[in-house]
């Protein structure tokens, strides 16, 4: 038995239907159901009714739903525990963000805020944003970093967990300039000369959110994706060698735009405002976290998408 079982279960408890579970759960719907059905033939029951809409819980169901509860609130108390008396030290303050905000946002801020307080023993683990999701759900890190706009789904119940703002930004799309300064793609492109565009993966959130912007305006955008990346990083180092434009946070292109290294690919109506939040779970925090909270200005929020 895999405990992510008993989080799908619960998952499955909570939306009643299969393909909104599978995606709160970053996964597939098949995936997701063969991950219940081998739940189903560990326990020896079945679990869910599911020729009913939306789907219900059978009274072998209902009898697990509070042991599946017990069973991981147990088991993400004991981790905590064990990294408290392990090589993690209990006043180490950990935060999880992409690859992006950890690069060009977090030394910043951290700085920032050290100069309101004392030096603070921190740890970031940077990841892919749906893993850092899954981090902070199980309680690996006290803080998640991370990008929020309404095409973002993070699918975190705001009962269980809360927010600050922390940066309002957005991505503006930015190419290398031509011998005369002008962009050397620029939107909207025309069918008979599609723009060259530096994509982000599937992975990413302000992909996700760039791609939103491309669907809605289809008929307008003439764009040919020729490249791929997950990192904003990498995206930006391509769009300096020429290969094409990418939509990158504007706070990550100070240098690049007053240099004029890389310039705007188009006019505003293709910018998309785009929020830096710090969340958290509602569940105390080390003393620590929260003394960090405590130093962040602003009301708490559930503005995340």
């Amino acid at each position: 038995m895999e405990s992510r079982w008993l989080e799908d279960f619960l998952s499955l408890v909570d939306t009643r239907n299969f393909s909104r579970s599978a995606e709160a759960r970053y996964t597939t719907q098949p995936a997701f159901s063969r991950r219940i059905k081998s739940l189903e033939e560990w326990v020896g029951a079945q679990l869910f009714n599911r020729a009913t809409q939306p789907i219900t819980l059978t009274l072998a169901g209902e009898r697990f739903r509070p042991v599946a509860e017990d069973v991981l609130r147990r088991l993400y108390q004991g981790s905590e525990e064990a990294r408290r008396v392990g090589d993690i030290s209990a006043n180490t303050i950990r935060f999880a963000a992409t690859h992006s905000l950890s690069l060009n946002f977090f030394p910043g801020w951290l700085r920032s805020i050290e100069t309101r307080s004392q030096t603070m023993n921190t740890r970031l683990d940077t990841s892919q944003f749906t893993d850092c999701i899954q981090l902070l759900q199980r309680g690996e890190c006290h803080f998640l970093i991370t990008y929020t706009h309404p095409g973002i789904q993070m699918h975190l119940a705001p009962d269980h967990f809360t927010a600050k703002l922390m940066l309002r930004d957005k991505l503006v799309p930015v190419t290398l300039p031509d011998s005369s300064g002008q962009p050397l793609d620029r939107l909207p492109g025309s069918t008979e000369e599609p723009v060259h565009y530096l994509g982000y993966s599937e992975t990413s959130a302000i992909g996700r959110v760039v791609e939103q912007l491309i669907a809605e305006n289809a008929g307008m955008l003439h764009l040919q994706r020729v490249f791929v990346s997950h990192m904003a990083a990498v995206l930006k180092a391509m769009s300096a060698e020429g290969r094409g434009l990418a939509w990158l946070p504007e706070s990550h292109l100070t240098h690049e735009l007053a240099s004029g290294t890389l310039v705007r690919a188009g006019d505003v109506r293709w910018e998309i405002p785009v929020d830096v939040r710090m969340i958290r779970s509602r569940d105390p925090l080390p003393e620590g976290s929260e003394a960090l909270w405590a130093l962040l200005s602003g009301p708490e929020d559930t503005a995340w998408g």
